[in-house]
């Protein structure tokens, strides 16, 4: 047996409102929100009394998708340290193809991305940076150039 598809990535956030704004600057669709609870909740994430709001962002072709999740309970664990660089163990980053790797630079800067490093470019094939988005995640951008 084998997978159907990689269904979504899930990022906790602290302010979901923001986090939806700033994909949906990146060019992502708000597909739903909903509010989470009750026993099987708390079954599923092997925790208890969960509490949280979600928003379903999917990418405008509709093969990708995004969970931000908010929790109200239990109370929200810091991660340590709060940026951690790229080559920290776990979730390293979440990537996506961009038209135009400028102007999406500008355009989540207005909403909080700040450059790890600075746009490189890979031979003369595509334009690359790393930026810091919502929770301090890592979002990857790649334009395509040849």
């Amino acid at each position: 047996m084998a997978i159907q598809r990689m269904d979504n990535v899930a990022i906790v956030v602290d302010d979901l409102d923001a986090a939806v704004v700033f994909f949906t600057e990146l060019g992502m669709e708000l597909e739903g929100r909903a509010q989470i609870e009750g026993r099987y909740a708390d079954r599923t994430v092997g925790l208890d009394g969960v509490r949280s709001d979600i928003a379903m962002m999917r990418t405008p072709d509709g093969h990708s998708k995004l969970e931000l999740t908010k929790y109200h309970a239990p109370a929200v664990s810091d991660a340590e340290p709060r940026n951690p660089p790229p080559n920290t163990l776990g979730l390293h980053r979440v990537m996506f193809a961009v038209d135009d790797i400028d102007d999406t630079i500008a355009r989540l800067r207005a909403h909080g991305a700040e450059l790890l490093g600075e746009v490189a470019q890979y031979e003369n094939i595509f334009r690359l940076c790393y930026l810091r988005g919502p929770a301090g995640i890592i979002v990857a951008l790649a334009e395509q150039i040849g």
